[in-house]
């Protein structure tokens, strides 16, 4: 039996204050929403700690970029089959193992003494942590609050603190590797793992995990290969045009292998890795798309414009972090007040404002950047990036997650958080490609380069979020 999630009515939320969540519904939220801040704070505090890795670690810029994109394409490879693995093995038990093994990583990460081991433990040990434990987030919330207005909350919060985390990476990280070291970074990491291990507690199991369902490999390995290969092709575009073509056409193929291989465990009745019903939503995939270009603009700023700070204008990792600080408001005000937003007007309109106002940021990090040799003209751009990035991350999670069943949410929640960090992957793969290309020998063309690609795919994301119906009615998985 499907079990339908409540409509959005005329696109807004209904007031519905009487369903609001127990005390001990929202104390186990903490350490999901925790969850989510460590694991964005992981994907953007290394940008300001670029000049201090590589010195240390005696590498170069490239190679912090490729340890980050790393982290991001991990995770995003690996998604979709960690909500896969929480029905067989049971949602709390994987968030918890997913704790455990990130912890292990940031550990690893603080003691590396050189690249190799660095990218060991921060992009792969921590990226498999993510891709474990991120899925259960989005899943436990989904079923620990069945109204939508407790639902939109709970999202509301975990989405503010994930953007939080992704935009305040940067002054956090640049604080504690300033007064301290950029390996301590890592071990703050560690300390707020244990916290959440130890508030996890509190977060309940809703529904049983079921040992006999079979694991799809075959589409776990054809996805996770397919989006690796399309990443490392764009990080390989600086180096040889021929290999960046051929990876991602490497890529696409198996990524439509991928489809072929679900579309034929359906048809014979095994469990395939993903349902090819999650695609025939229309909704959903238009959601999807604002969500990879949210992530994709957020992640691509953060590396352009800590890198620029650091190698172009000599910036040390806090006063790059400061700067910063600018989007990291921007996204808290908007976010303090995602949940009135969401009552005086659609999902739809929402995310639309958010677009909006997020290429009005870049057009000013534009001109004001090349003009002025000031900080103060990073400022404002970054500030309404990060204030429109806020008010539309909520709707377009909420988006997503509302327009399927219960039986599906595992599905939907790794696909979900996948496409999300393919998008920080491609942010830091397409974005940092360009501006490393050229930041000795012509940093402010290819600053602005890489800008000009953030506002077109922002762009993009606002032509999606156009079409997103006016009124966001929910829908069956089969999209009717």
């Amino acid at each position: 039996m499907r079990v339908m999630l409540p409509p959005v009515i005329d696109g807004t939320l209904p007031d519905m204050a009487s369903e609001a969540p127990s005390k001990a519904l929202r104390r186990a939220l903490i350490p999901l929403a925790l969850a989510q801040f460590i694991c964005s704070f992981a994907g953007s505090n290394m940008t300001v700690m670029i000049n201090d890795i590589s010195t240390d670690l005696d590498t170069t810029v490239q190679g912090v970029q490729l340890a980050i994109t790393i982290f991001l394409l991990v995770m995003a490879a690996l998604m979709i089959p960690g909500g896969k693995l929480t029905d067989r093995y049971g949602r709390k038990r994987l968030f918890i193992l997913g704790l455990i093994v990130y912890g292990v990583g940031a550990l690893l990460s603080a003691v590396a003494p050189g690249l190799g081991v660095l990218i060991i433990g921060n992009s792969i040990l921590e990226g498999i942590g993510t891709a474990l434990l991120i899925p259960p987030v989005y899943i436990l919330t989904t079923l620990i609050f069945p109204d939508l207005v407790s639902r939109a909350r709970a999202f509301g919060a975990i989405s503010a603190l994930g953007g939080i985390g992704a935009a305040a990476g940067p002054l956090i990280g640049g604080f504690i590797t300033s007064a301290i070291s950029w390996r301590a970074a890592f071990i703050f990491q560690v300390l707020v793992i244990v916290v959440i291990i130890v508030l996890a507690r509190r977060v309940p199991e809703p529904l049983p995990a079921d040992p006999t369902q079979r694991f799809d490999f075959v589409g776990a390995v054809l996805s996770a290969l397919g989006l690796v290969l399309v990443v490392v092709g764009i990080l390989a575009a600086d180096n040889n045009g021929w290999l960046m073509v051929a990876l991602i056409v490497a890529g696409a193929l198996v990524l439509a292998g991928f489809f072929a291989w679900v579309r034929h465990r359906e048809r014979v009745g095994r469990e395939a890795l993903l349902s090819t019903s999650l695609f025939r939503n229309r909704t959903s995939n238009l959601g999807l798309i604002t969500q990879n270009t949210q992530w994709l603009l957020l992640m691509g700023v953060s590396f352009v414009v800590s890198a620029y700070l650091q190698v172009v204008r000599g910036y040390n990792a806090i006063e790059t972090g400061v700067i910063y600080t600018a989007t990291t408001l921007g996204l808290l005000l908007s976010s303090l007040g995602a949940e009135r937003f969401a009552r005086r007007r659609a999902q739809r309109t929402l995310i639309m404002a958010g677009f909006g106002i997020c290429i009005v940021g870049v057009a000013l990090l534009l001109p004001m950047v090349s003009r002025s040799d000031s900080a103060w003209a990073f400022i404002p751009g970054l500030f309404l990036i990060g204030f429109g990035l806020g008010g539309m991350l909520t709707p377009s999670v909420n988006v997503v997650q509302s327009s399927f069943p219960e039986e599906l949410q595992g599905e939907i929640s790794g696909l979900s958080r996948s496409v999300s960090n393919l998008g920080s992957s491609l942010g830091g793969a397409i974005a940092g490609t360009i501006l490393v290309a050229g930041i000795t020998k012509t940093p402010e063309r290819s600053y602005a380069l890489a800008m000009v690609v953030l506002a077109v795919t922002t762009i993009v994301g606002l032509v999606a979020a156009a079409r997103l119906p006016a009124t966001a009615t929910q829908r069956s998985a089969d999209g009717v």
